[in-house]
Parts: structure tokens; sequence; C-alpha cells
């Protein structure tokens, strides 16, 4: 089985080390092309108006002057061209990718691109506590990961759908399951605006993520990994919303535009 490696924390991050020995237990064929630098929430965006550039590393291992998504197209176009990878793994990410962070998330976004060459996709992310990025815990995503890939590529992966994974931030023997869930929902304080001032007193601005008391549904990813279990997430491709499309046809039909 070949396997195609990538993430959007960059070609040096702790997080896609961790992913690519994982990686080695599933397969001897395996190849990373990920982003010379940190591309985190650049979501599904392509390099259109820029060239790229891609540096071999040695041991099929590249990095790519863009984004994920440039990345796993460059890996299908360039470097396999008509032998397609077996299985995509992006990650793993250093923060978790749930409920609205999939729309961000150049993680999410490079198991989509996979997606949509028609190679079964799996993104995976680990979740750290109050002590920030700088103290996340690999365990249960070193620990498990490669069970949890095994078995949902042993399952199976439909067409048009890929699967989100996310770790919970404890160690790995306190993982308490793996939880199939919804993508969660988070209250209106998800982001913020934080306006400073530069030496000459000048505006300028930070986005970035706002805490808030909030108490995750039953079933959602947000739930799931509050409680200690891997939450592994189906998404689609297809963002077609049917009921208001049933809805729409019928205020519209026997219309002329």
């Amino acid at each position: 089985m070949r396997i195609l490696v990538s993430n959007d924390d960059g070609i040096n991050a702790e997080g896609l080390g961790v992913l690519e020995k994982v990686a080695a237990e599933l397969s001897s064929d395996v190849w990373v092309v990920a982003p010379e630098t940190d591309q985190s929430g650049v979501s599904h965006s392509l390099s259109l108006h820029d060239p790229l550039r891609m540096r071999e590393l040695g041991g099929n291992r590249f990095a790519v002057s863009g984004t994920p998504t440039d990345c796993i197209i460059m890996a299908v176009r360039h470097l396999f061209q008509d032998e397609l990878p077996d299985l995509v793994l992006s990650g793993i990410n250093r923060g978790q990718n749930v409920a609205e962070d999939v729309i961000y998330s150049g993680t999410v976004a490079a198991a989509m691109e996979g997606t949509i060459f028609g190679i079964p996709s799996i993104a995976l992310s680990q979740v750290y506590g109050p002590g920030g990025r700088a103290e996340t815990r690999w365990d249960s995503s070193a620990a498990h990961a490669a069970d949890v890939i095994r078995q949902i590529v042993d399952a199976g992966i439909d067409p048009g759908v890929l699967v989100n994974v996310n770790f919970p931030d404890c160690a790995s023997e306190e993982v308490e399951g793996i939880a199939v869930t919804a993508q969660g929902r988070r209250n209106i304080a998800f982001m913020k605006v934080e306006e400073r001032e530069d030496g000459r007193g000048r505006p300028y601005y930070w986005l970035m993520g706002a805490r808030a008391p909030h108490e995750p549904k039953d079933g959602t990813d947000l739930w799931a990994v509050r409680n200690k279990r891997i939450a592994v997430t189906p998404l689609q491709i297809d963002l077609t919303h049917e009921p208001s499309m049933t809805r729409y046809a019928s205020l519209f039909h026997g219309q002329r535009q």
C-alpha cells in the first residue's frame, strides 16, 4: 500500500514526524509531501498566482513552497502522475480540528483534496490542553493512530467522503474509546479580533480564537474529545443542502427567468 503523508504545520512539524512513524507501521511505501512553512488556517487555498518550488529532502520526503492542497496536487500530478497513492494521511495537526475548525483547516483540506482525486483520505489532529501548543501531548495519537487508521481503511471510505480523526488530550492509557461523531457547533464567541498598536501608535489586528463557556452536544466531535474519546467524523465533499434544494425547487417551479 502506497501512503502519501502531508500536513499544514510544515515539513519540520513534530506531528508530521509522529504521523510518519504511524504510516511506517502500516506500509513500507510511505511518501511525504508537506509545506515548506506553517500553513495553518489556509483552508483549501491554491497557489494560482505564484510558482511552486519543490525541494527533495531524501527518503521520499519533499517540501513544497505552497499550501497543503498544493502539496497533494504536486504529489498526485507530478510525483506519482498516473500511479495514485492508495491512502492520503494528513496531520498529525498540533491542535484540534473539530466543529467549525474543519472549514479553516489546512489539515482537513489536504485530506479533502485527496478525496477529490478519488483517494481514500484521513485527517488526523491532536488536541492540546490549557498549557497551549507548546505543551501538546502526542501520547494518544502516537499510540492509537495506526489501529484507528487500519480499522477505517478495512471498513472502507465511500467516494466523496473523508474521515476526520481527533485524539483527546490525555495519556494513551486514559483514552476511553472511539466515538463516531457528528461535526459539532460552537457558540458565536468562537473568534475575536484583538486590536494592538505598533511602536508608532498605529493600530494592527490579530484574529484569534475566543474561549467562552460552552457545553457540547452529545454525539459531536467536541463532546468526544472533551470526554477522552477519539473522535471519528465522516465528512463529505458535496455541500448541497437537500431540504433547501427541495424547498426552492417548489418555490421557483414554473417561473421563467
